[in-house]
């Protein structure tokens, strides 16, 4: 079927100046990056020149400094027509400027004045805010605050002052922790307090060994005649090779 395409295709032959070649050599030749970096690759091989006096590099310093001075002067050049002259710094206005906003900042003639006016002040005794300062002083003062108590003398055997040994040795601390002092010296075993039952329900809990049951020691005895384990005998023997 394919033997006559198969000897046509050997006797095709195709120009190579015909059209479609020709563009197709142009188009590759276009979009070729090797051609189109070609000249630049030459042109390394062959060298530069970057000598110091060399001609282009001259120019670009000329070019350079010629630039700089020239943005350096800008403000100058524009303002050479607007001074005036003055006899004196002082009548200079921005010089004058400069000097105020100078003693302005300094600190020192800022606070001169204050500084000045300080020994001056007078405040009379009886002034209404020293008399409020000094009811304040009364009122926040820890001497005037606490008054002691008249000290009291009373006889031991009145039925007041006994009462009140009662209570006070009630309440007195010695007297609470008394029941408590013939515990000491006593031992203690810990075993069977809260906190020891509490850590032992804890590990019974967390042990792995009481919480799962080993499958050995369970009792289980497979029927050989259940409908499962016959069906799986005979798939078995189904696919079984031999």
């Amino acid at each position: 079927y394919t033997e006559a395409w198969d000897a046509d295709k050997k006797s095709i032959h195709v120009m190579p100046d015909t059209p479609d070649i020709l563009l197709a050599k142009a188009n590759a030749a276009n979009v070729s990056n090797k051609l189109y970096v070609q000249a630049w690759e030459e042109a390394k091989k062959k060298g530069y020149d970057m000598r110091a006096d060399a001609i282009p590099i001259k120019t670009a310093k000329a070019s350079r400094d010629i630039a700089s001075d020239y943005k350096y002067k800008e403000t100058h050049e524009k303002e050479k027509g607007h001074y005036i002259g003055c006899p004196s710094a002082k009548e200079d206005p921005k010089l004058a400027w400069a000097a105020r906003a100078m003693a302005l900042q300094n600190d020192r003639l800022y606070k001169k004045a204050y500084n000045d006016s300080k020994t001056q002040i007078h405040i009379p005794v009886d002034a209404l805010s020293v008399q409020a300062a000094k009811e304040c002083q009364t009122l926040v003062s820890d001497v005037d605050y606490r008054q002691y108590l008249h000290q009291w003398t009373c006889l031991p055997d009145q039925n007041d002052v006994i009462h009140a040994r009662q209570a006070y040795d009630l309440q007195s601390d010695n007297v609470y922790k008394s029941d408590l002092e013939w515990l000491r010296g006593i031992g203690w075993l810990t075993e069977g307090s809260v906190d020891v039952v509490k850590a032992k329900k804890a590990q019974e809990l967390l042990n792995d060994r009481l919480y799962r049951t080993r499958p050995e020691q369970l009792k289980f005895t497979s029927i050989t005649d259940s409908p499962a384990v016959v069906l799986a005998k005979t798939n078995a023997m189904q696919l079984s090779d031999v």
